[in-house]
């Protein structure tokens, strides 16, 4: 999977913008948490090369970025989890789970 590392807060507007011409996944992953890792590994065994032509990926370390991990929650309205995902579809999110509820079938059904 070749995620785009988001890392700056001015990302967070550039992905609402994307998102009005591709969804976009957010995976925000804490390297500390063993439920984390186990739900980051789940996803990447199913996540096939040719799922990036129907969804843009992100990745946001928790640990380095706690402050945008929160800046985040609170553009897109939801409650701050870890690990989680946000799939943004027109500047929305239109899906979100957090911790084992993270399901390739669930994430790729959305879009």
């Amino acid at each position: 999977m070749n995620w785009n590392k988001l890392d700056q807060a001015e990302q967070i507007q550039e992905i609402k913008a994307l998102s009005n011409e591709k969804p976009v996944l957010i995976f925000k992953h804490s390297t500390r948490c063993s439920i984390s890792s186990m739900s980051l590994d789940r996803l990447l065994r199913k996540w096939k090369d040719s799922d990036s032509e129907q969804v843009t990926p992100y990745f946001l370390d928790l640990i380095s970025r706690r402050d945008l991990s929160e800046l985040v929650a609170k553009e897109f309205r939801v409650p701050h989890e870890s690990p989680q995902v946000l799939l943004i579809k027109n500047g929305d999110v239109i899906y979100d789970n957090s911790h084992f509820g993270i399901s390739y079938a669930d994430i790729m059904g959305k879009i």
